[in-house]
């Protein structure tokens, strides 16, 4: 795949260009190492690194073209240096562009919010699969094309990387694709450039405070994405959240709405919540589903919602998705064969979504039944929420072990003495502290008495943990069923 340098910035903005004018670029990267003769460096601000910093090292790498937003002190006569107002969106535009705006070739529909991302952008694809569709996915647990799986390692992945995933799509055959839009993604322009047939808003609650600094700023990153869809396109939003409304302020797209409290586009109302899942009477036709939780009630309103927008009948939408599970690590059950102790792997890392998981379960569990929670909170990530978790598994649990989820490069220690500083004194005593994630799971179980529920929060689909920026293998779920098996549960 080639292209002409002047062809992929018909799109960019361009405060000066140096250096040789009729330039062939093969390829598009942001990491230095990998520049090459034909290939364009971008070079990206970021949190922990600027890229500009290692544009000499691309340069003697042979990289034909360098797109910065400032330009070095010394200039290559082989190199063509454009100087642009923003790297991250010139990158997207150029993306695009090089890759043959894919986007525009698919039904494109983007799935953002706090919480039911992954849920909602991963029954979207199972239905779509169900309904005879090609169909691509991309979320935050994997990607994939139809059923072929392309492992995921960010929520959205950067533009390069996210056109070049949707031109295979379209290779593929793919004619529908559903991805998460996260605020990061908004922010960093990693959707810039993108054509979106539809945008899908869930709840907005407390999170990524550590990258944007405030919630308006977190508001304001999930509001630009409903802002930069045309009027082809649909912006359905949960008429129940206090900030549902607010993303369709300056919208051009039709405006759509779901609810199960109020008048909206597309309504629920619900029957029965149980442990074999829910009861909805949906637009006045009564339906079971596999999906259990009110905030799954949302998360099936929402897939129904954008599938009706996007053409499809309402009654095989609702037949299809009645027999349709979630996605792994959302609220995913395992029962120990011998003593029927309910596991539950729930990828609840927010407080709003601990708090949604803790009220699902009571609204399930039996008189009898004790709940005893194992939930942790990542290192190098907003502090904040951090004694608001440890305060919530105490109210809502009988026992509760704190523990280590992804520590990265701060003490476990330091982190359970924050939670644990959340807890209530009247708590305090059905609290334990157990820095060893797999320990803390077995404890958990070796609490649990037959017909108990074992909650085990926070990594969810995760297979691994980081410890001192060293990845190794750890998923919850098989380690809840190993510590079944090993106590003779």
């Amino acid at each position: 795949m080639k292209h002409s340098l002047s062809t992929l910035l018909s799109g960019v903005t361009v405060r000066t260009q140096r250096g040789p004018a009729d330039v062939a670029v093969q390829g598009l990267t942001l990491d230095s190492r990998q520049a090459g003769p034909g290939l364009a460096f971008f070079a990206l601000r970021g949190a922990q690194h600027d890229g500009h910093q290692f544009i000499a090292k691309a340069v003697e790498q042979g990289a034909s073209v360098v797109v910065c937003e400032d330009l070095p002190a010394d200039l290559s006569a082989e190199t063509t240096y454009v100087q642009v107002p923003s790297s991250a969106e010139a990158m997207a535009l150029m993306a695009a562009e090089f890759y043959g705006h894919p986007s525009r070739q698919l039904k494109l529909v983007g799935v953002t919010g706090t919480n039911g991302k992954t849920t909602c952008a991963t029954v979207l694809h199972k239905l779509f699969r169900e309904l005879g569709y090609h169909v691509g996915l991309l979320s935050t647990v994997q990607n994939q094309i139809d059923e072929q799986v392309i492992p995921a390692t960010h929520t959205t992945p950067d533009a390069i990387n996210l056109n070049a995933l949707l031109a295979q799509m379209v290779k593929a055959g793919c004619t529908h694709t559903f991805m998460e839009v996260s605020s990061h993604a908004v922010v960093q322009h990693r959707i810039t450039g993108l054509h979106f047939a539809g945008g899908i808003f869930t709840n907005l609650t407390h999170d990524h405070l550590d990258y944007h600094g405030t919630f308006d700023e977190y508001l304001k990153a999930k509001k630009g994405f409903f802002d930069k869809l045309d009027k082809q396109a649909f912006a359905l939003t949960n008429a129940d959240d206090k900030r549902g409304m607010v993303m369709l302020q300056n919208t051009a797209a039709r405006r759509e709405t779901y609810s199960l409290r109020s008048l909206a586009t597309f309504r629920a109302r619900l029957i029965e919540n149980a442990v074999h899942g829910l009861h909805l009477e949906v637009d006045g036709r009564d339906v079971q589903f596999r999906l259990i939780g009110v905030f799954n009630a949302y998360n099936i309103l929402a897939v129904y919602g954008a599938a009706v927008l996007l053409g499809e009948d309402a009654t095989e939408v609702l037949t299809v998705l009645s027999g349709l599970t979630s996605a792994p690590g959302r609220f995913e059950p395992i029962v120990a064969e011998k003593t029927r102790i309910t596991g539950i792997v729930d990828y609840a890392h927010t407080p709003d979504a601990l708090e949604n998981v803790l009220s699902t379960i009571a609204q399930i569990r039996q008189p009898t039944q004790q709940v005893i929670t194992v939930v942790g909170c990542g290192g190098n990530r907003d502090a904040a929420k951090r004694p608001i978790m440890a305060n919530l598994a105490a109210q809502g649990s009988d026992r509760v072990v704190l523990t280590s989820d992804n520590p990265r490069f701060e003490d476990p220690n330091d982190i359970l003495a924050q939670m644990q500083a959340g807890v209530k004194p009247q708590d305090l005593g059905k609290v334990f502290t157990v820095p060893d994630r797999r320990e803390a799971i077995k404890m958990a179980c070796a609490l649990a008495q037959p017909g108990d529920i074992v909650l085990v929060a926070g990594k969810g689909h995760e297979s691994y943990q980081e410890i001192r920026g060293v990845r190794s293998a750890f998923d919850d779920k098989k380690v809840l069923e190993e510590m079944f098996e090993l106590l003779g549960k």
